[in-house]
């Protein structure tokens, strides 16, 4: 069995493109105090995406010992700003505004686990750059995506309306989407290739929700 630590539609949609039969359930994790965490320790926002990662595998794990974990998560990096999902879309417009016109970079991480052993882990970045749009454009780009941005680090979407807000984009898309999709599906041919031929119904959800 195969199971997404996640709730996010995009990495839903992800993994049921690649034909991936899977589960999928909620982690409980404090996010927020596991990064203060792993800052604590001299971390920064690459090291918190793959500590959040591999913690979310781990605790939904713990009730599915015999079942193959995915987690994943992406942290976004901009100077000395703190930008993580915004909860409305005033906060959406608010994040998109302080990174109109300035460079930033996502990181996403992605770990593997079966019975609370990591099998694999891995980090990706994208380099991206807004151009300096006003509030206006923000607002109008915003309303058209909806409260789709709210699961979303910094408030959008390179997959919707809001990637006309971008001026330059490098990295991999997957990646900036929030799962290295590629490392991924190698490592489950290697650790977990009865994943590829199970049937199930795709993106299933199940407890703890």
């Amino acid at each position: 069995m195969l199971i997404l630590a996640s709730k996010s539609k995009t990495r839903k949609t992800l993994l049921s493109s690649v034909g991936l039969n899977f589960l999928c359930q909620t982690a409980s994790v404090d996010e927020r105090a596991l990064e203060s965490e792993t800052r604590a320790t001299g971390g920064g926002p690459k090291e918190v995406a793959i500590a959040l990662s591999v913690a979310k595998a781990m605790a939904v794990s713990t009730s599915n010992p015999e079942a193959f974990v995915i987690g994943a998560d992406q942290t976004l990096q901009c100077g000395t700003l703190e930008i993580h999902k915004p909860s409305t879309l005033a906060d959406a417009a608010r994040q998109l505004e302080a990174l109109s016109g300035k460079p930033h970079q996502l990181h996403s991480g992605v770990a593997l686990v079966k019975n609370g052993v990591p099998l694999f882990q891995h980090l990706d970045s994208a380099d991206l750059e807004l151009k300096p749009y006003s509030k206006e454009r923000i607002e109008a780009v915003l309303a058209l995506e909806g409260d789709a941005v709210l699961s979303s680090v910094g408030g959008y979407r390179l997959e919707g309306p809001s990637a006309r807000l971008f001026q330059s984009v490098k990295g991999d898309y997957f990646t900036i989407l929030g799962l290295p999709l590629l490392p991924l599906i190698e490592a489950l041919e290697i650790h977990a290739p009865q994943v590829f031929g199970q049937k199930s119904i795709q993106g299933q959800a199940m407890g703890n929700q």
